[in-house]
């Protein structure tokens, strides 16, 4: 129950129901506020306990001042949490895990349990084996069932042990779109109170949700436990900038080449930590779908959530895609009494205002290896010219062929070439060379949602295939939809078999090549890259395209539009100026460019409006979490507590809580580290924690080698984040890791001081080194450390390879809060400074002092940092809240919870 200082309790009424709700109007100074904050605010009101959440921190949130630096913390209640199996799995054996540590403290095991909605979506499991035939998805998901049945034995368990917690099964489709389109709320109805949908998610792209009006953000696995627990979320009011939208995208661009502008225009202005509100006059003018590809991109852009008002654009897609008559005229009457729906001529006070001429936008792709580093797609094939060289040997700087000449002064350098013959099984052969295509994937949600650049991808296949086109042989071709309903789509419009036609046939609903499931090359393919050491390319139509994420033998990514990924199928390398050279030849021989392919923008809509309905969705999603056969045939154990297989290489009880106390050890300082990597700039996730492939010759292959299971069997580390064995073994295990202490190493390598002269090992075997000697480790870092997914194993691996600190020079936001969820200490170097400007090689032992101020209930603004060689700093401590505070001196986010609830 809410104290209900403000008296803000009221009643709405719809149609023939009534709902409590609690009135913003109350409060002074809540018109003003930008939407993202009128939902916190009412989150507050409704929650307010007259301890963790006051009457203070409401009338803080009113009288929030737009120009100051966060400073005042507030307690967040999310009303639901999503999560998508490789990182729910873990969150799932943590809650089982944690049952059990509770009835070894002697309380109640049942008190684990989720308080609040909790959906899982299994979509990262499916693995893009098999390809280019009809039979490429069945094959595909019985490989899937084959891998993956423990966890989805252990799922399955969770969806009966756990209240409040559902699973949808796989082959459904992907997390966010199946957010949008089913699961979200817009607006909550629980306990005859109505309020705004808001979520936690473990996946960074949980974002997408924002394009509806929906406040939420990815966070680590950790945090989402806690949230599932009824533990509020701690964070510091916010900045907001207000991203305003005029005019309409022109013809010939899509919600991609518009993504991809504002990823660019905001990662340069600098958003992390902030919230991002669109407005404007041109929202009404951004499709729903768009709205949602603009929010999945919010983690590749930093912000923590990049949010669109409720409008009627809200309510149509609500209406389209099956949502209940009473539930749409709820968020519409709701909405508009708690002044929550769209003005496209007000000016709410932001921190900090950008604006976009839609009319402007250009189609673009981005890469080679980071999101925001956007390509106008004219000046593609010159820029990876430039970029080709960072991937090959000095020694192929004499084998150079000349390139187009343009306006360009870039293009009179010549492009690498390695020509290497191919012979394939069929007996043809051909030439592989630099800049080859060799992954063309139409995959995850930021696109596979959005039915307009879905269409356009159709169409132009349907146009290459009757202008005689092909997809070059050596490009691996998939499509990999969000949902069930893109292939319906497909289907009705007739457009299926033109997309198949290029090899662009059904692999599997999931996230697939965007989270690094492509699965391996043909084998005559990845022959010839290995041994010719070939920098050949994927195009994707994702959100990710980090170094090392797409396929081992991939060495440069690119983020395009679904209709962009068909045509540099048919080009198949990105060498080719797609916008100036021809694609290929009809039949007559006459050049196929294009422009003569590409759908114009009332084709697309034609389609969409022909083949989308209401229909569909209610098709697709009327028994979501029942399953098929396979599915519902799978054998589960019963019980509060999981029967732990002790052979399981999937699924086993972490070490968290062992020897765990019910009052928590002092924290102490830090004395004799050594450093167990040093690092870049933008680190990410990725590199700490790889998702992909696990090659038999690391600890983490050893392991499974040891373990009895064969290499075809390994999986991908993702799929084995259940294992905490696995995971310790995969950190720091990504094959493009660069360890600038292992100088002429790539991959996941150190050097281990424990030994005289400090050799090169693997980072897992001189962490066990370290760890027997009771040495403390630290990592050094440069800019944006832990940029990307919101994977928590990322921090769970750092702190189980004995990592008690990390100085970076700075960090991105749910990497930093899962490290203090883990208990290690996130430092950043002082304003300026920097491993390199400090002299610090990697080399030297470190004591961190100051640290015991926390003990005595304050965070120490800085530490004291001093090594063995005589270098001194005082690196600022990024303990960004008191309730973070309480996580760290509680050995993490995990441990302060489990002593909770048995206090309680």
């Amino acid at each position: 129950m809410s104290a209900n200082s403000f008296d803000s309790r009221g009643t709405l009424r719809v149609g023939d129901e009534s709902y409590e709700i609690f009135r913003l109007d109350k409060v002074a100074g809540s018109a003003r506020l930008p939407y993202s904050l009128k939902v916190l605010l009412e989150n507050l009101l409704r929650t307010e306990d007259g301890a963790n959440i006051t009457a203070d921190h409401i009338r803080a949130v009113g009288g929030w001042d737009s120009q100051a630096q966060p400073s005042q913390e507030i307690q967040f209640t999310p009303a639901r949490v999503i999560m998508q199996d490789f990182t729910g799995v873990p969150c799932v054996v943590d809650l089982a895990t944690m049952r059990e540590a509770v009835k070894e403290l002697g309380g109640d095991a049942a008190r684990i349990n989720p308080l609040a909605p909790a959906e899982l979506v299994i979509d990262h499991s499916v693995i893009a084996d098999r390809f280019g035939t009809p039979d490429s998805f069945a094959q595909n998901v019985e490989l899937e069932y084959g891998r993956n049945k423990e966890r989805y034995q252990f799922l399955r368990w969770g969806q009966t042990a756990f209240d409040e917690f559902k699973v949808v099964p796989p082959g459904t489709g992907i997390v966010h779109q199946v957010n949008i389109e089913h699961l979200a709320r817009t607006v909550m109805v629980r306990g005859g109170q109505a309020y705004p949908d808001t979520l936690v998610g473990t996946d960074s792209h949980t974002t997408m949700v924002n394009g509806l009006g929906v406040l939420g953000w990815g966070v680590g696995g950790i945090e989402a436990e806690a949230a599932m627990l009824g533990q509020p979320v701690s964070m510091l009011i916010p900045r907001v900038v207000g991203f305003k939208l005029t005019g309409e995208l022109p013809a010939g661009t899509t919600a991609t080449d518009l993504v991809l502008t504002i990823t660019e225009m905001l990662r340069k202005h600098g958003v992390v930590g902030k919230f991002v509100e669109f407005y404007g006059e041109g929202v009404g003018a951004t499709s729903l779908a768009n709205r949602a590809t603009i929010g999945n991109m919010s983690p590749e852009f930093g912000s923590t959530a990049a949010i669109f008002p409720i409008d009627a654009e809200t309510i149509s897609y609500l209406t389209l895609t099956g949502r209940s008559a009473q539930q749409v005229a709820l968020v519409e009457a709701y909405a508009k009494e708690q002044g929550l729906w769209l003005d496209p001529a007000a000016e709410p006070d932001y921190s900090e205002k950008l604006e976009l001429d839609l009319s402007t936008v250009v189609p673009s792709i981005a890469g080679p290896k980071r999101p925001q580093d956007r390509i106008v797609l004219a000046n593609a094939s010159r820029q990876f010219a430039r970029d080709v060289r960072n991937y090959v040997t000095d020694d192929e700087e004499a084998g150079k062929e000349s390139f187009p000449a343009s306006d360009s002064p870039a293009t009179t350098n010549g492009v690498p070439t390695k020509p290497t013959l191919v012979t394939a099984p069929d007996g043809t052969s051909y030439e592989l060379d630099h800049g080859a295509v060799t992954v063309a994937a139409i995959t995850s949600c930021t696109n596979t949602s959005n039915p307009y650049v879905m269409v356009a991808a159709a169409l132009v296949a349907k146009k290459a295939v009757e202008n005689g086109l092909t997809s070059k042989p050596w490009v691996k071709t998939t499509l990999a939809p969000g949902s069930k309903v893109v292939t319906d789509y497909f289907d009705k419009s007739g457009l299926t078999p033109y997309l198949n036609k290029l090899g662009f046939n059904l692999v599997g609903y999931g996230c697939t090549t965007c989270i690094g499931n492509s699965g391996p090359l043909p084998e005559e393919v990845s022959k010839a890259v290995n041994s010719a050491d070939l920098a050949v390319t994927s195009v994707l139509s994702g959100n990710r395209n980090f170094e090392g994420r797409i396929n081992p033998d991939v060495k440069m990514n690119y983020l395009a539009s679904p209709p962009l990924v068909v045509a540099y199928a048919i080009a198949g390398s990105m060498k080719v100026d797609i916008t100036r050279d021809p694609l290929g030849t009809d039949p007559q021989g006459k050049p196929v460019f294009l422009a003569d392919i590409w759908p114009s923008e009332a084709e697309v809509n034609d389609v969409v409006a022909a083949s989308i309905g209401q229909d569909m969705f209610n098709q697709s999603y009327r028994d979501v979490f029942a399953g098929d056969e396979q599915w519902q045939a799978l054998s589960i154990p019963t019980g509060d507590t999981f029967e732990w297989d002790p052979q399981s290489t999937y699924v086993r009880k972490p070490p968290y809580f062992d020897g765990m106390r019910m009052d928590p050890e002092p924290v102490a300082d830090i004395t004799g580290a050594r450093v167990l990597a040093k690092l870049g700039d933008s680190v990410t996730t990725d590199h700490i924690s790889p998702a992909g492939a696990i090659k038999a010759d690391t600890p983490a292959g050893q392991y499974l080698t040891e373990h009895d299971v064969a290499r075809r069997d390994f999986n991908s580390y993702g799929s084995r984040r259940g294992n905490h064995e696995v995971m310790i073994r995969g950190t720091f295990a990504n094959i493009r890791l660069r360890n600038q202490i292992a100088p002429g190493t790539e991959g996941g390598f150190t050097r281990d001081f424990t030994q005289p002269d400090g050799p090169v090992a693997f980072i897992y075997d001189a962490s066990r080194n370290y760890i027997e000697q009771g040495v403390p480790l630290v990592v050094l870092a440069g800019k944006e450390y832990g940029s990307g997914s919101s994977r928590d194993w990322a921090a769970k691996g750092t702190a189980l390879l004995g990592v008690k600190a990390v100085v970076a020079e700075s960090y991105e936001r749910i990497h930093r809060s899962n490290l203090i969820g883990m208990g290690v200490l996130p430092l950043q170097f002082p304003e300026g400074a920097s491993a390199a400007t400090l002299g610090l090689t990697g080399e030297e032992a470190f004591t961190i002092t100051g640290v015991t101020e926390l003990n005595e209930g304050r965070t120490p603004r800085t530490v004291k940092v001093s090594t063995d060689t005589g270098t001194e700093f005082d690196a600022v401590v990024r303990i960004d809240t008191p309730g973070e505070a309480d996580y760290y001196r509680n050995g993490g986010i995990m441990q302060y919870v489990l002593r909770s609830l048995i206090r309680k």
